[in-house]
């Protein structure tokens, strides 16, 4: 069944508006017709199966027929990534692996050996969020992975958070056996060139868990999605 997404305010009276975005893929790309079934998720976790009423040229109407379970299920885990900005395609790829991974929120990181600057990383917003809304789809998920704006390490050390932060280090780090389980955890992970000393410090001195996997050398985005994976198998549903 083909999946659409349209937020809250888009529904109302048993039906839902399709923005043009999602109506010119309806139209021009599927050549999907009136009366075809299709189905429709808010962005929240909550996904109806439909029917299409009316394609007009910016919008289309969908006729809701009753709520449905999304094919794939929220993690129990709630679960916050901050990886550090890499630069190219790279980054994107690490958006929609952590999508598929259930991850609930991503906040792109900028460290000292980071290769792209704040402002720069800000410019790729929308398009990452175009990249995890594309991913959403295809994953089946209907809850929207939320990326905020970025920040520094500095920054993100000194947010008081009720969220217990694991910084994923070459170096200087515990053994994994040392993280407490917990229903919702933040996991920082550093560029292709390691964490600088003076950010190891400033984790140690923010009471951030410093955690080092043997001495096995990843590439920065395949650490990203590769220690995803094992947060959701160790405390989430991936297992």
């Amino acid at each position: 069944m083909r999946r659409f997404y349209a937020p809250v305010s888009s529904f109302s009276d048993g039906g839902v508006t399709l923005n043009e975005d999602e109506t010119r893929h309806l139209r021009d790309v599927l050549r999907l017709h009136v009366g075809d079934e299709v189905s429709v998720f808010d962005g929240t976790g909550r996904e109806f199966r439909s029917t299409i009423a009316s394609i007009e040229k910016r919008s289309s109407k969908l006729l809701i027929v009753g709520e449905m379970q999304p094919a794939s299920p929220e993690s129990p885990l709630d679960l916050t990534i901050a990886p550090t900005v890499l630069s190219g395609e790279r980054y994107d790829l690490i958006v929609q692996k952590a999508v598929e991974l259930g991850v609930s929120y991503l906040i792109p990181l900028t460290t000292l050996r980071c290769e792209v600057k704040l402002k720069d990383a800000a410019k790729r917003l929308d398009r990452w969020r175009r990249i995890a809304l594309e991913a959403t789809k295809q994953c089946g998920r209907a809850k929207l992975m939320e990326i905020g704006d970025p920040k520094t390490f500095a920054e993100l050390c000194s947010d008081s958070t009720n969220s217990t932060v694991i910084m994923f280090s070459e170096r200087d780090g515990n053994d994994f056996s040392t993280v407490t389980p917990a229903n919702k955890i933040t996991a920082l992970f550093g560029p292709k060139g390691g964490w600088d000393d003076t950010e190891l410090d400033l984790a140690g001195k923010n009471g951030v868990n410093v955690v080092t996997l043997g001495g096995r050398i990843l590439r920065a985005e395949t650490a990203a999605i590769a220690l995803t994976a094992i947060l959701q198998h160790r405390f989430g549903d991936v297992n």
